[in-house]
């Protein structure tokens, strides 16, 4: 019949947000990676602006406005329907907060960043690699 059916990767957003001498990490209030950290991120909308998507999610996630800086890197694995864009941000605005999908939100230094308890590889390779640019 000639028809074809894709399965089209999802496109998600992380935000490194540096502030007070660390980055924003949230400690994830739903599955998957329920109770394990992340920095703020989410899945763009149909039609969304990338860089809009990672200040909405910050928004949604830590009551922070965020301005992108610069795309950090894009990551993507084998099997797995989800590409990530990691963006590092500027801080404008807010009091960190957990919101809705949040159990806590909190500053960790570079040197106390839980590793064991983070929830995706992204949120590691991208914490590693915003470390390694900064020592430059």
């Amino acid at each position: 019949c000639g028809f074809v059916f894709y399965l089209d990767p999802k496109l998600s957003v992380i935000a490194v947000v540096p502030l007070d001498g660390g980055v924003v990490m949230v400690r994830r209030a739903i599955d998957p990676g329920y109770g394990l950290w992340v920095v703020p991120g989410g899945f763009v909308d149909r039609g969304e602006l990338v860089e809009e998507a990672v200040v909405r999610e910050t928004q949604e996630e830590t009551k922070l406005t965020v301005r992108p800086l610069q795309l950090l890197n894009i990551y993507s694995y084998p099997n797995q329907p989800t590409v990530v864009a990691a963006y590092v941000t500027e801080y404008i605005s807010g009091e960190l907060t957990a919101a809705d999908e949040a159990l806590e939100a909190r500053v960790f230094g570079l040197r106390e960043i839980p590793w064991p308890q983070i929830a995706f590889p992204s949120t590691k390779e991208a914490l590693r690699e915003y470390i390694a640019r900064s020592k430059r």
